[in-house]
């Protein structure tokens, strides 16, 4: 094998990049592997540019414990096609480490700092987006923290559809891992009812006021019982949002606050992450985009 070829070979490994890429890169650099990769980097700046329009709304979320630390992280790409891959699973993997180790304050403090391999996590995204020619983005992280006394449930849903943890006080390992099943299909957005902001509970009483004047039985009952009434209808609506009082996924008899009591257990908190909500996908006519091709 030739110098030259050897040169691309490696250029290649490093960056990923194709090999004509690799071979103008080392013309262009005097066969210098680490200004070729500088130049392709900066090549990579300019196609990100193009890049930032697109929506990254696909990905992986992903969790980690290490003794009484837990780290839930998430991270987009384009397509699914790109978040099965190899190179964007290595990144995901070292990005958690990195969150779980050194339990950074913000999303630039994790982008700053060192891999396992000696690259920032920010020239490892890079060079993952050169490689995989998708917009990659470190959407968010949550770094969460329990007592020796307490217990973590960590699960992963669809290889990394939703990440959820729990903590438990009391209870086992068992238990919050069932909970945590809870958290993961059903949604929660609180834990107890004490739990329900005064200004959420105001709200939904005036929606309820308000619909119930719609109800011409509603109108005739007593003031006292109307009252009683709109209660009803907004404990019913808004404890569906409540983890203690879902029904438990691993046996319907029961709800999960019926269970934690069982145990001798209560939760602590939770972070669930699902990949993509709240991003708005865009969408396309593909039909439209064809045609407009066609005549330019």
């Amino acid at each position: 094998m030739s110098a030259q070829i050897e040169l691309i070979k490696v250029l290649r490994d490093r960056t990923g990049a194709g090999l004509m890429d690799c071979k103008k890169a080392l013309v262009e650099n005097g066969n210098d592997v680490e200004k070729a990769i500088t130049w392709l980097r900066e090549k990579g700046i300019a196609k990100q540019e193009k890049k930032a329009s697109r929506t990254a709304a696909e990905g992986v979320a992903w969790v980690k414990t290490k003794d009484d630390t837990a780290a839930v992280i998430e991270i987009n790409c384009e397509t699914d096609f790109v978040a099965n891959s190899d190179p964007f699973r290595e990144l995901v993997r070292e990005v958690n480490d990195v969150v779980l180790e050194k339990e950074p304050k913000t999303k630039e403090e994790v982008m700053e700092t060192i891999a396992s391999n000696g690259k920032t996590i920010k020239d490892l995204f890079l060079d993952a987006s050169i490689k995989l020619g998708e917009k990659l983005d470190f959407r968010r992280f949550a770094i969460v923290h329990k007592n020796p006394n307490e217990v973590f449930g960590p699960y992963v849903h669809m290889n990394g559809k939703i990440a959820t943890v729990v903590v438990l006080k009391g209870g086992d390992e068992e238990t919050a891992k069932g909970v945590c099943l809870n958290v993961t299909s059903d949604n929660p957005t609180y834990i107890t009812e004490k739990d329900i902001p005064a200004d959420v509970i105001a709200k939904e009483t005036e929606i309820e006021t308000e619909a119930s004047k719609n109800d011409p039985s509603f109108a005739k009952k007593p003031e006292a019982i109307q009252k009683k009434i709109v209660e009803g209808r907004v404990r019913k609506n808004l404890c569906s949002n409540v983890l203690v009082d879902q029904v438990y996924i691993l046996d319907e008899s029961k709800t999960v606050g019926a269970v934690l009591k069982e145990h001798s257990a209560e939760v602590v908190s939770f972070v669930r992450y699902a990949v993509g909500e709240g991003i708005e996908k865009k969408q396309t006519d593909f039909a439209a985009e064809v045609e407009a091709q066609m005549h330019q």
